[in-house]
């Protein structure tokens, strides 16, 4: 029997698939930690190898978010596990024990897990990064007012269990975005589509 804890290590594995990583192995791409801004995620992705890579390694990050809340709920997980299973899930991509702990920024895995908790928590998150990103075309700005968003839209729809997971999936994505926020001080960040 598969137990909430065995099930927050398979979480933590999946996670640690880098979508970005693998697909540019097997299309012989470059290694994405070695071109652009070094991170192995959707952005850099997009703008070193193209829009159908992108799309790709998108859907291969959200996937990897997604499969092991899905299957917690199959076996009737708490809403309090299943967001361990979530946090879980983020933790493997942002620290991969197969890519040496290099992980990427985990936006993609987080609205994964979070559309997989509750389609209406997802769909928050996803509508804050877009129209975010539409007004300002700044992916890591968006990232970030997405992350720091989602405490608030947890405890405005009522899923307080998912609380403490939710609290550290959002300081882990800013803590990830350091670099981010002091280059959008200095007015240095790249914008989407640069």
């Amino acid at each position: 029997m598969i137990t909430p804890v065995l099930l927050i290590v398979i979480g933590y594995f999946f996670g640690s698939l880098s979508s970005a990583i693998i697909y540019a192995r097997f299309t012989h791409q470059v290694d994405p930690r070695k071109v652009g801004s070094g991170n192995p995620g959707v952005t850099n992705i997009l703008r070193t190898q193209g829009k159908k890579a992108a799309a790709m390694v998108l859907i291969g990050d959200v996937l990897k978010g997604v499969l092991p809340v899905v299957a917690g709920h199959f076996l009737g997980l708490s809403l309090f596990w299943l967001g361990l299973v979530a946090l879980a899930a983020i933790v493997g991509h942002l620290f991969p024990i197969f890519f040496a702990f290099k992980g990427g920024k985990g936006v993609a895995t987080t609205l994964g897990v979070v559309f997989a908790l509750s389609p209406s928590l997802g769909l928050c998150c996803i509508v804050t990064w877009a129209v975010m990103a539409a007004l300002f075309r700044y992916s890591s700005l968006a990232s970030l007012v997405m992350a720091i968003s989602l405490p608030f839209y947890v405890y405005s729809l009522k899923e307080l269990a998912l609380l403490p997971s939710m609290l550290l999936v959002a300081a882990l994505i800013i803590i990830r975005h350091r670099s981010n926020i002091h280059k959008l001080l200095l007015g240095k960040e790249t914008k989407i589509g640069q």
